[in-house]
């Protein structure tokens, strides 16, 4: 996990000093092209963090056809007279300026706010601005302090957006470009603290605004974590997981959030809604969190939540297995989930996967590094006779005592060998793990070279998995085609999380838009057309990401 020592904790205008206005992350933290015309990530906040990677450009070159002679420079700054006029509902203003609730009207305020991470509102923002963003931006600081902006909007009939940590990839922070009423974000950001840690029934009771790595940095200095790790952790919040109903990369040990959350405090414009225990089920009729859950703030603003924990894990231990084909290694995930000996995280790249990672590796320190790898290259490739293009990899983390997790790991290891797998080593594990928190950090960069690029995913049964992840890549090659696209696609899939009926896959979608003149559009249609064909196969429009929301 990389470092918490970020300043997030500091006051709400720290944030934006942080972060980026414009783009994933810190603002300290990205990929670049240094003068000699090689990959360099920049900063200390990850592994990866002021390394070359010699390897990215001709990857680049070689599979996107991208050049750094073709360049598109976006906006340095935000220009304030860009950003469209507040519409202020004064009767509004005057009743929250009395409450001594924090708000601003700042135009950079409300930018920040205005948007997700979806590929069309960063792309807008390199080069434009929004039609529309919220007019006041409100920092409420507990919960009876969200009862008083609701009961205000309600009073003057005002717009309310809650906002977590932007993290957003479903659209439902946009502001409708029609809207004539005030909109207000409402930023959970100072609701951030852990009221209580019950240990004898293991829970916590948690404000919704607190952000993923502080709550586990927090809970960790008292001896306990959630497990809950999704890719945006370092970021997103516990109201926005509750929101949206996240899963995260350990939950084969932890359980994915419905499976954590215990007790749900939520404001509507109907009063609050929570239930009257913190039993650890009901069979009393519907469950209310079921319609809380993935509500993505079309229903009111979550303020608090009781939460499961558990003791930090006495030992971790990385790994990762080789196989000759994604084949065998989706058939032992699938065996593994039918033994229910799943790791915390076992996650299956496919080739083209396993070949960009490959890119990403930083340049070696020494002869005897790079000789080690050439000699772990030959014996996969030549002695155990794996073509490098047929290839994948599968990283593991176990957690546990130490004696189980030894235990765990020749389990997981001696079925990886029933399906051909090799043991690769603990680095590359950890490596893979790493990876996933700068892998969202390329997409910048990318498109200072024309390139674009998301993720999608989707669960789907065991017996589709298969034919769901050949034929969604092959509809989007075809697709491309048939727009313009002058360049082969980046299309590949990793299967991220494992259940008894079924899995979650993971696909990155990629192309250069050179020659393309509207490549938002052509990107939509696209991943459309990709959704459709996960539909055609048996899988779901969406496991953990939620689908787009219209507030």
């Amino acid at each position: 996990m990389p470092s918490t020592d970020n300043g997030l904790e500091s006051l709400r205008e720290s944030v934006q000093e942080v972060l980026k206005w414009n783009g994933w992350g810190y603002s300290d933290s990205k990929f670049i092209f240094n003068k000699k015309g090689q990959a360099e990530f920049t900063g200390k906040r990850y592994r990866l963090g002021g390394t070359v990677l010699p390897l990215l450009r001709e990857w680049i070159e070689k599979n996107l056809g991208g050049s750094l002679e073709h360049k598109s420079i976006p906006k340095a700054s935000l220009n304030i007279s860009d950003v469209p006029p507040s519409v202020t509902n004064e009767e509004f203003l005057q009743d929250l300026k009395a409450t001594n609730i924090s708000y601003s009207q700042d135009a950079e305020d409300r930018v920040f706010r205005a948007h997700g991470h979806c590929l069309h509102e960063l792309f807008l923002l390199r080069e434009g601005m929004f039609k529309r963003v919220p007019d006041i931006v409100v920092w409420p600081e507990c919960h009876d302090d969200v009862v008083k902006i609701v009961g205000l909007a309600c009073k003057h009939n005002i717009c309310v957006i809650p906002f977590g940590g932007g993290t957003s990839v479903s659209s439902a922070l946009e502001c409708p470009p029609d809207e004539k009423r005030t909109i207000v974000s409402l930023d959970t950001s100072q609701m951030n603290r852990i009221h209580w840690i019950d240990e004898k029934n293991l829970t916590a009771r948690v404000e919704a605004g607190i952000v993923g790595q502080d709550l586990e940095r927090r809970l960790g200095e008292s001896g306990y974590c959630t497990g809950h790790e999704p890719d945006s952790m370092e970021f997103s919040t516990l109201g926005g997981w509750v929101a949206t109903r996240a899963s995260g990369m350990k939950k084969n040990v932890y359980g994915n959030i419905e499976d954590l959350v215990v007790h749900i405090k939520m404001v509507t414009p109907r009063g609050v809604i929570e239930k009257s225990c913190q039993g650890p089920r009901m069979s009393t009729g519907p469950d209310i969190h079921h319609f809380i859950l993935g509500s993505e703030g079309t229903l009111g603003v979550v303020t608090e939540v009781t939460i499961k924990i558990r003791p930090v894990p006495e030992y971790q231990k990385y790994g990762s297995v080789v196989f000759p084909n994604f084949e065998r290694g989706v058939a032992c995930l699938r065996e593994v989930a039918k033994q229910r000996c799943a790791p915390a995280s076992i996650r299956l790249m496919d080739n083209q996967q396993f070949q960009f990672g490959h890119a990403l590796k930083p340049q070696v320190a020494s002869i005897f590094t790079s000789l080690l790898d050439g000699l772990k290259k030959f014996y996969i490739t030549k002695f155990k006779g794996f073509d490098p293009n047929l290839l994948c990899v599968a990283t593991l983390l176990f957690e546990g005592s130490r004696e189980k997790v030894l235990q765990h790991e020749k389990q997981v290891y001696d079925i990886a060998a029933k399906f051909g797998g090799l043991a690769a080593g603990e680095d590359n594990g950890q490596r893979g793990y790493m990876l996933t928190f700068v892998i969202a950090y390329l997409r910048d960069v990318g498109m200072d070279y024309y390139l674009i690029g998301e993720s999608f995913e989707t669960s789907v049964p065991w017996d589709r998995v298969l034919d769901l992840c050949r034929n969604v890549k092959e509809r989007i090659v075809k697709e491309c085609k048939e727009r313009g696209v002058q360049f082969p696609p980046f299309a590949t899939c990793r299967v991220t999380q494992t259940y008894d009926a079924g899995a979650c896959v993971y696909f990155y979608l990629g192309f250069n838009y050179r020659g393309i003149s509207d490549p938002i559009h052509v990107y939509e249609e696209i991943e459309s057309a990709a959704r459709e064909e996960i539909l055609a196969n048996g899988g779901s429009l969406s496991h953990h990401h939620g689908g787009t929301v219209c507030v």
